[in-house]
């Protein structure tokens, strides 16, 4: 016997979308939330000078929208080819957990932004093994095609300081590149 509370519990997906690397997913009305079911995005706000300050990176399972974020201008863009479902927020019965992840994402994407360049460069590096890197014997792989410029907006540097940083982990064999991912090596 099906359990009728049950499934009134669980969320109604009304619309699935799907988004090209590097699109913005639409967000023309404040109480959508959209959960990805395949793929990545970021999150992002635009200080007044125009700088990019990132918000967020999200992946299958993860749901992100207006709702979640109380910053303008709010934007979420496509890292990777994304399949998506629109989530009515109204409908949406763990909205407690979402803003908690939410919360603690903002939170550990803000601690790496203090010390120096060296050290957040690593623990970003290590952070996003952590929620998108697939194990390997090499090490972790982390697929998601972030650019340096990507890289950049979440640090709070500039494009070139993380191109020679890269280069450096990369001329140490702490990081290496198969095909356009990073891979993290082993810890030795």
């Amino acid at each position: 016997m099906v359990n009728a509370n049950l499934t009134l519990m669980q969320p109604r997906f009304s619309i699935q979308r799907t988004f090209k690397r590097r699109e913005s997913i639409p967000l023309k009305n404040d109480n959508i939330l959209w959960t990805i079911e395949v793929g990545a995005v970021r999150t992002f706000t635009l200080a007044e000078d125009g700088t990019i300050i990132t918000l967020g990176f999200w992946g299958t399972g993860d749901t992100v929208g207006q709702p979640l974020a109380c910053i303008q201008p709010y934007e979420v863009e496509c890292l990777t080819d994304v399949e998506v479902c629109v989530l009515q927020s109204d409908e949406c019965r763990n909205l407690n957990q979402l803003l908690l992840s939410h919360l603690h994402q903002t939170q550990s994407l803000l601690r790496i932004r203090s010390g120096q360049i060296q050290r957040r460069l690593q623990q970003l590096l290590d952070w996003l093994a952590f929620k998108f890197g697939h194990e390997s014997p090499q090490g972790q792989l982390i697929r998601l095609r972030l650019t340096h410029q990507d890289i950049a907006d979440a640090l709070g540097t500039t494009r070139v300081t993380v191109t020679r940083l890269l280069g450096q982990l990369e001329q140490e064999g702490r990081i290496r590149w198969v095909k356009q991912y990073l891979l993290l090596a082993r810890k030795r």
